[in-house]
């Protein structure tokens, strides 16, 4: 039997006894949320000019020569040479 974690849960059931015991807090006044009064005013939006440049976009068509691979393994290449 192994003494020292009885002895362990011991201390740690007195400490939390002496800190429910030892500490006493009693509320002395209730509390409340603050007042608040709002006064709103009509905003105003930032103005921006800005002079930008003309971007034109468009299609064209274009015609592509795509090259071919072909790719023989090395199964193919025994057979070729018999």
């Amino acid at each position: 039997m192994k003494v020292m974690p009885i002895i362990a849960v011991a201390v740690a059931a007195v400490a939390i006894g002496f800190g429910i015991y030892m500490v006493d807090i009693d509320q002395t006044e209730e509390a409340r949320l603050p007042d608040v009064q709002l006064s709103v005013e009509g905003g105003n939006l930032p103005e921006f000019e800005a002079e930008v440049g003309d971007i034109e976009t468009g299609t064209e068509e274009v015609t592509l020569e795509i090259p071919t691979i072909e790719f023989q393994s090395p199964e193919e290449d025994a057979a070729d040479e018999s």
